[in-house]
């Protein structure tokens, strides 16, 4: 907590944090961040990787993802 309350989430610019989840037993906390690329969110994960375990798992909006599989290129 030091760390967060001295320097903050330490992300970079164009990172949005949007929300966050924490499980009853506070073993784990799913972030939900927004950024414009891979390279960008890992210099913030770079920053906290000494005290956390990341796991990046990429999503799309549902209306991006219907779009997405729904039009005439099929994804491509």
């Amino acid at each position: 907590m030091k760390r967060f309350d001295k320097q903050g989430r330490m992300m970079p610019e164009s990172v949005v944090y949007i929300s966050s989840w924490i499980d009853p037993d506070r073993a784990r906390c799913f972030q939900v961040m927004e950024s414009p690329d891979r390279e960008l969110l890992q210099k913030w994960i770079d920053a906290w990787s000494d005290l956390v375990d990341f796991e990046v798992i990429p999503v799309l909006t549902s209306a991006d993802y219907w779009t997405r599989f729904t039009s005439p290129n099929q994804g491509t």
